[in-house]
């Protein structure tokens, strides 16, 4: 095993296991820490958490139980992977899970690399850039968890974590992976602890990955895998992806991001198949949303046509921040992702195979309720977004983070991978 990587959550875990079977490393998702010690046969492998808002004692412990599975697999080398759009305020969970990370390998520095460049996220000067706006700027200052308000990754840092941060600027990315480490070096010597990468394009990701490869452990987005992977990969290696090709007739899409991106595509998708909104009030009672489950399986496998039908609890900012102010933010969600699990398992029941999900926090709900253990790798929909199939049971799904995809994304899921 090449490289363990610890994601604090499922999309995000999908996401970066996509990439590293595209630029050549055969890679395993596996969904929470493993009850035993089986080895699996993978140059990389993927544990997928649902620690990205959870309290901080929580997030650690998980991560330091999927670090020390991964080092009895005699894994060498660690991948903490987090949000390309860093998806952590003051009191986030990034900064607490690197440190214990890093104090548990004995190890003082380590670098910052949340860019995903072909997905419009860059890094310059430290800051945060979701397409051509700072981060606190775009869809993401209206996030119903984690609303981001600050772009700069150094402050952000600094705020969660117990060390000092600093920079390798876009001038040292240019000038290739010598200047890095020797950058990296001369930090380390001033006793600075996180390292934030100026990341403007892909050439970029292929020299982190060339400066880091013996790093170990590095933390950041799904980019840096790029690099690290194309490093590693042997000449010639075939591809995965035909083991998670998708598979099954019956499919469904589920939406519960209220992403900028995934409000598009909701409403694309509202004009090409049936369509239904998720009731917030009907979730709220359990013996209520056990009888609306029921009603919304029922409606699902009523309707034909050549695209699956829609359920969706995505919302705009105004009409999520009213349900929020109704109902309670923690109230609200933990209500929609029971409804979203219960509705699965009936769907499962009745033959459907392809679930098409966006979000993490629903994707991680979709896949407990499932009982999916871990996934083979497939063929990619969009950057960062692969059709995967679980290891133990003939189900696919195509799992998206909130603002990946094209606005056309849930139909493309089905059309380019026919049922």
């Amino acid at each position: 095993m090449l490289l363990g990587v610890i994601a604090d959550d499922f999309t995000g875990a999908t996401d970066i296991a996509s990439f590293l079977v595209e630029n050549g490393l055969s890679t395993v998702q596996l969904n929470g820490v493993p009850d035993n010690a089986a080895a699996v046969d993978a140059q990389a492998v993927v544990i997928s958490l649902k620690s990205r808002s959870c309290p901080v004692e929580q997030a650690v412990e998980q991560s330091l139980q999927a670090l020390d599975w991964l080092r009895r697999q005699g894994c060498q080398r660690f991948y903490f992977k987090y949000c390309s759009t860093f998806d952590s305020t003051a009191r986030g969970n990034i900064g607490p899970v690197t440190d214990a990370l890093l104090d548990a390998l004995g190890e003082s520095q380590t670098v910052i690399s949340p860019a995903l460049p072909v997905n419009g996220r860059t890094v310059y000067q430290g800051y945060l850039f979701v397409m051509d706006q700072l981060l606190s700027e775009s869809g993401m200052r209206n996030h119903p968890v984690t609303p981001m308000t600050d772009s700069n990754l150094l402050r952000l840092m600094e705020a969660q974590a117990s060390g000092r941060c600093g920079l390798v600027d876009a001038a040292a990315m240019d000038a290739g992976a010598d200047d890095v480490r020797e950058r990296l070096q001369q930090l380390a010597q001033q006793g600075v602890r996180y390292v934030v990468l100026d990341t403007l394009n892909e050439q970029h990701l292929l020299t982190q990955g060339a400066a880091l490869k013996d790093m170990k452990l590095v933390t950041g987005g799904s980019g840096l895998a790029i690099g690290l992977a194309r490093q590693w990969a042997q000449p010639g290696q075939t591809r995965a992806q035909a083991a998670g090709a998708p598979q099954g007739e019956k499919a469904v899409v589920l939406s519960g991001s209220c992403s900028t991106m995934t409000n598009k595509q909701v409403a694309r998708y509202r004009q090409q198949a049936a369509a239904q909104t998720i009731d917030v009030a009907r979730c709220i009672s359990d013996d209520e949303r056990g009888r609306y489950a029921r009603e919304l399986s029922d409606w699902v496998q009523q309707q034909s046509g050549d695209l699956a039908p829609l359920l969706y609890a995505t919302a705009e900012p105004d009409a999520l921040r009213q349900t929020q102010r109704q109902y309670g933010m923690e109230t609200a969600s933990q209500a929609v992702e029971a409804l979203f699990a219960a509705l699965v398992q009936r769907l499962y029941q009745a033959g459907f195979r392809r679930f098409i999900v966006a979000g993490g926090e629903t994707s991680g709900v979709v896949t407990q309720a499932l009982d999916i253990r871990g996934f083979h790798i497939g063929p990619c929909i969009s950057p960062g977004v692969p059709w995967v199939r679980a290891i133990e049971q003939p189900v696919s799904l195509a799992l998206k983070s909130g603002n990946f995809g094209d606005e056309n994304f849930f139909a493309r899921a089905q059309t380019e991978f026919p049922l």
